[in-house]
C-alpha cells in the first residue's frame, strides 16, 4: 500500500512568486537594455556615415585644411576625436587651383556600450566619403563660415 499524497499547503509556497518574478524580470531587463543599446549603436553608425558625408561636402567647397570641417563633424558625432578624422586631397599637397578630389575618413572610432556589469567597447569599421573638387574657397562662402 502506498502512502497518501499530502496536499501542498499554501505556507510552503511563500516566496515562489517573488523568485519567479526575479528570474523573468532579469531576462526581460537584459533583453530591453540590449535592444536599446543596439538602437544606440545603429544611431552612432549612421551618425559616423553622415559625419563623413558632411566633412566631404565641406572639404570640397572650403579652403583645404579648414579647421571648421572637423569641428562640424564633431558636432554631428559627439565624442569623435579629431585624431580619428582624416582629410586627404588628391593629388597630395595640392592647392585650390589643382586639387581634383577630397576623401574624408573616420578610422578607429570606438563605441562604448552602457550595459550594466558588462563593460564593452566596439570598434566601428572605417567610414569614408570621396567627392570631386568644387570651388574650394572659403572667401564669401556662407557654408564655410556657418556656425
Amino acid at each position: 500500500m502506498t502512502a497518501p499524497v499530502r496536499p501542498v499547503l499554501p505556507w510552503r509556497q511563500r516566496g515562489a512568486t517573488a523568485v519567479e518574478f526575479a528570474i523573468i524580470a532579469a531576462v526581460f531587463l537584459m533583453l530591453l537594455i540590449g535592444a536599446m543599446e543596439m538602437g544606440r549603436l545603429l544611431w552612432t553608425w549612421n551618425a559616423a556615415a553622415e559625419a563623413t558625408r558632411l566633412g566631404a561636402r565641406l572639404a570640397v567647397v572650403c579652403d583645404p585644411g579648414d579647421a571648421d570641417i572637423v569641428a562640424r563633424m564633431q558636432r554631428m558625432l559627439p565624442g569623435l576625436p579629431a585624431g580619428n578624422v582624416s582629410i586627404a586631397y588628391v593629388p597630395s599637397g595640392c592647392t585650390v587651383a589643382n586639387c581634383q578630389s577630397v576623401t574624408v575618413s573616420i578610422v578607429g572610432y570606438q563605441h562604448t556600450l552602457v550595459i550594466p556589469f558588462v563593460p564593452m567597447t566596439l570598434a566601428l569599421p572605417p567610414f569614408s566619403t570621396r567627392l570631386p573638387r568644387e570651388s574650394m574657397s572659403s572667401t564669401n562662402n556662407p557654408v564655410c563660415s556657418a556656425a
